[in-house]
């Protein structure tokens, strides 16, 4: 019955490196046990955990998904370990449509390798995202900041380039900071945009490295400029992205969304709960999905708190936040 204590074996195979998947000095093998209300006794390959069912059951989950890990060639960190854990702890449910993953199907699908980093989904939600970019040529992702909308979405963009799906990335986002107004501002084009896209070209940067992203840029293969730049193109084998997408009126999303050309897909985040248009404009997230859902191709992924990847404190934030104000994506007060 639930909370009686039992004992759970586990034997790893001989071809896996006990200190891979415990840890140097046993740092993997103690956040485990730190996780867990159970007992955990390692001999040579075979490890023992005793203690409460449920507690038990679930420490040997984690050693089966590391064990997975392991054998799909993924190096195990105190990050991936911790993540791990949090999935299995959270046993995260089905959903319509879509089947409960385990922890390495999510940890394990590497989008890209950029640093001697792999950089791969953390959470379901995540995963879900990943997944919903590759198969649809239009996918929406609605959510808090730290939940990974853009990185996983540069990731992907990086990697379909490498791989020769498209020919050129073209990153954008409405700089409602400064009106729109550019031509107003001092200095040249990318001085003017510079502070509204660093966090694009900051993670294009950590993708490409410091000697390839400038060549790529000066080649077009890459571009990044605010979404007023957009009007009247069409984008043709291309991956786009539209970053901070609440902060589009309804006509500036129509406009990104007629850009898109032959051989393009595009991926459009947003967060409501940052919404910086002046007050009495709409977001132009406000109406997309109503508008435009049931369209093959087109996806609608919406992230939350339990798919903050930053210190755990911020995943704190975001639930208090959505606990004591419900946010809209209509006219902010």
């Amino acid at each position: 019955m639930a909370g009686a204590t039992t004992q759970v074996k586990i034997l790893v195979p001989g071809d896996q490196s006990m200190v891979a998947l415990l840890g140097q000095r046993d740092v993997f093998l103690k956040l485990i046990e730190s996780a867990f209300a159970c007992r955990i006794l390692v001999r040579g390959n075979e490890i023992t955990i005793s203690g409460p069912e449920d507690e038990s059951e679930r420490a040997a989950r984690i050693f089966e998904e590391l064990l997975t890990l392991l054998e799909k060639g993924h190096e195990l960190s105190d990050s991936s370990v911790g993540q791990a854990i949090a999935l299995v702890k959270g046993d995260e449910p089905a959903t319509e449509g879509r089947p409960a993953l385990r922890p390495s199907d999510i940890l394990g699908d590497k989008l890209l390798t950029a640093r001697g980093k792999g950089i791969a989904p953390k959470t379901a939600g995540q995963k879900e995202y990943v997944d919903a970019i590759r198969s649809s040529t239009l996918t929406f992702a609605i959510g808090p900041a730290g939940t990974g909308k853009t990185y996983l979405a540069v990731a992907t963009a990086v990697r379909a380039l490498q791989e020769h799906q498209v020919s050129r990335l073209i990153l954008t986002r409405p700089a409602v900071e400064a009106g729109e107004r550019l031509g107003y501002l001092p200095g040249t084009l990318y001085e003017k945009i510079d502070p509204y896209m660093r966090p694009l070209y900051d993670a294009l940067f950590e993708m490409t490295g410091a000697e390839t992203l400038p060549r790529l840029m000066e080649r077009g293969t890459v571009e990044v400029a605010p979404l007023a730049y957009m009007r009247g193109r069409t984008l043709n084998d291309a991956f786009i992205i539209l970053d901070e997408a609440q902060n589009t009126t309804p006509e500036q999303m129509k406009m990104f969304l007629t850009r898109l050309g032959f051989g393009s897909r595009a991926v459009i985040n947003g967060d409501a709960t940052q919404i910086d248009l002046p007050s009495g404009r709409r977001s132009g997230l406000a109406v997309v999905e109503e508008i435009l859902s049931g369209i093959d191709g087109i996806s609608f992924v919406h992230l939350g708190g339990r798919d903050v990847v930053r210190h755990r404190i911020v995943q704190d934030i975001v639930e208090a936040y959505g606990r004591h104000t419900q946010p809209t994506l209509g006219v902010e007060s």
